[in-house]
Order: structure tokens, then C-alpha cells, then sequence
């Protein structure tokens, strides 16, 4: 009798520790599709995806790799392509931006069916099955935005809004954010919101073009900062038009050193690497998830006093810095 219990041991002792060598063997693979390789912020996130990823593996004995998926340029069906690639190749969780909610949340909805754990961050697809959202609160950001113009005018003026993609839906968001802040200064008229493709040279284009329609305009609310992206860009002096931008790249920077704003928002987009790959970490190895699905990131007022070391930090990131 006690020859067959050391030998019922005995095996299972050694099914206990050929589970424990597979579970440290194990590669846990987080496919991480941003929206656009060329957009300058989504290199800071690969960045900080890959560097959150190292410190895990280091930290926690699980090895730990990013599949980067993004595209090159904004294309929300070559994401969706992107997550069903990342599911055959058996990847064990996603994160993504979306470019364009409807036709992301299917492809999400099948990841997770497959048994795919999914952590949206920036743009959100709300209806999806992902179980958590890393970003800002884009109506809140649009409310900061308004208060922020509002007061660069004194509370009155002819105010133009930038956006970007109309499908994204945190552009979207913001701008409901912003209209419905814009209902408390009676004196602020908000002329219209103009999209563009993503690029510095058709945002560029684009205010262009509004100036020249619209002289009265005497200030510019961007839900997002890619107009700022280049030298120089704006055509009128520094102090004549006001504007505020939400912000995301140190290029845009120089428009608070040169005076044509006091004050602009800028998005933690580290973070946006770092989180989803920790909640994806957490469920899938520990099985631990959020008790909200919306973890907020805040926004960081960028001032004079605090230009100079932002700027520092974010030519680190995109030279391949972590932290």
C-alpha cells in the first residue's frame, strides 16, 4: 500500500512540475494594432508597449512579446484584417485603436469568441466585447478644449474646430464634449467643425482654407494637434488668432514658446502602451480584470512653466526611450 501511494506521489509530483516548466515556458503574445505606423504618437505607444512588455518578463518570470499589427497608414479594414491574423496565429490577447468603431466591433467581437481577451485604448469601440477602454474622457476633453478657447477669447468669438478622421469615435466624442460646453458662452459662436485626412499637410491645408472663407474666425479649437506637426505652420502672427489644441507629439510644442497659444492639452500617450499591456497581463496569467472596464488617463496642461521637460520626454520616447 504505501509502494502505490509513493508512486501516486511520485507521479504526480511530476505532473505538477511538468505544468509549472510549461506555464514558465509559455510566451504570452499581445498583437497591438495602432491606428497608423506613420502617425509620430502610435510610435511612442509601440515603444512603451515593448518596453512594459521587457519589464513584465523581467519582473515576473513570464516571457512576454508585442506583435506589432499597424498599419502604415489609417485603414480601420486592414485593422480588423490585422485582428483576425492575430487570432490564427494564436496570439494571447490584442490591443487597438480604433480607426472606425462599426466596422472594428465584429472583428473584436469574433477575437473575443475565440477566446481572445481584447483591451481597446485611445478609440474606444464601446458596443464591442472588449472588456476595457484606456483613454481620455473625449467628452470631457471637448469641454476642456471649449473652456480653454473661451478663455484665450475672452469669452467672445468666431471659434473653428479641426478634427481629424469623421469615423473616429473619440473625435466624435469630443466634439459633443465641446458643444455642449460651448451652450455656456453665449458670446462664442462655434462656426463649424472641419475634418481632414490625418496628415500635418491636409490639417495645414485645411485651416487654410477655412481662413480664407471665413476671416472672422479669430479662433481655432483642434480636438487634435495635427496641424501643429509642422514648422511654422500657422499663417497669421503669433497673438492675432488664438488657439488651443489637444495635443500629442513634441513638434506642436513650439507654438507655446513662440506665443500663439498659452495653454495646450496634451495626452499621456505613454501610458497608452503601458496599461492595456498590464490588464492584458493580469487577465490572461493571473486572471485578475478591472473592476471598471474605463481606466482614464488624464490630460496634462502644458504651460510655459512645464514646456521644456515635456518636450525632453517625448524626443526620448520617439529615439526609442522608455521611461
Amino acid at each position: 500500500m504505501k509502494t502505490a501511494n509513493c508512486i501516486f506521489l511520485v507521479a504526480s509530483f511530476i505532473c505538477i512540475t511538468d505544468a509549472a516548466v510549461q506555464a514558465a515556458d509559455r510566451t504570452l503574445t499581445f498583437g497591438v494594432i495602432a491606428k497608423a505606423n506613420n502617425n509620430p504618437v502610435f510610435q511612442v505607444v509601440r515603444v512603451s508597449a515593448e518596453a512594459e512588455a521587457k519589464r513584465l518578463t523581467a519582473e515576473k518570470g513570464v516571457p512576454v512579446k508585442i506583435d506589432w499589427r499597424t498599419p502604415n497608414e489609417e485603414d480601420a479594414q486592414k485593422q480588423a484584417e490585422a485582428i483576425e491574423q492575430l487570432v490564427n496565429a494564436g496570439a494571447s490577447g490584442i490591443v487597438i485603436s480604433c480607426s472606425d468603431a462599426k466596422k472594428l466591433t465584429p472583428a473584436i467581437d469574433d477575437a473575443v469568441a475565440h477566446g481572445v481577451p481584447v483591451v481597446t485604448f485611445d478609440s474606444d469601440a464601446s458596443g464591442s466585447k472588449r472588456f476595457a477602454f484606456v483613454g481620455v474622457d473625449d467628452v470631457e476633453c471637448g469641454r476642456d478644449l471649449c473652456r480653454a478657447i473661451a478663455k484665450e477669447l475672452n469669452n467672445t468669438g468666431v471659434v473653428a474646430v479641426l478634427a481629424g478622421n469623421p469615423n473616429a469615435p473619440n473625435l466624435q466624442r469630443r466634439i459633443v464634449g465641446l458643444k455642449q460646453e460651448a451652450a455656456n458662452y453665449p458670446n462664442l459662436k462655434i462656426l463649424d467643425t472641419f475634418y481632414h485626412k490625418e496628415t500635418p499637410q491636409d490639417s495645414v491645408a485645411t485651416v487654410e482654407q477655412v481662413m480664407q472663407a471665413h476671416p472672422e474666425v479669430n479662433g481655432w479649437a483642434m480636438l487634435a494637434g495635427w496641424a501643429l506637426f509642422s514648422d511654422r505652420a500657422l499663417k497669421w502672427s503669433p497673438g492675432t488668432v488664438k488657439l488651443t489644441a489637444i495635443v500629442s507629439h513634441p513638434a506642436t510644442l513650439q507654438y507655446i514658446r513662440e506665443g500663439y497659444t498659452d495653454l495646450l492639452l496634451a495626452q499621456q500617450v505613454y501610458e497608452w502602451g503601458v496599461r492595456p499591456v498590464d490588464l492584458l497581463f493580469d487577465a490572461i496569467q493571473n486572471g485578475k480584470y478591472p473592476a471598471n472596464w474605463f481606466i482614464k488617463i488624464s490630460l496634462l496642461p502644458v504651460t510655459k512653466e512645464n514646456v521644456d521637460d515635456l518636450y525632453k520626454r517625448w524626443q526620448g520616447w520617439l529615439q526609442g526611450q522608455s521611461n
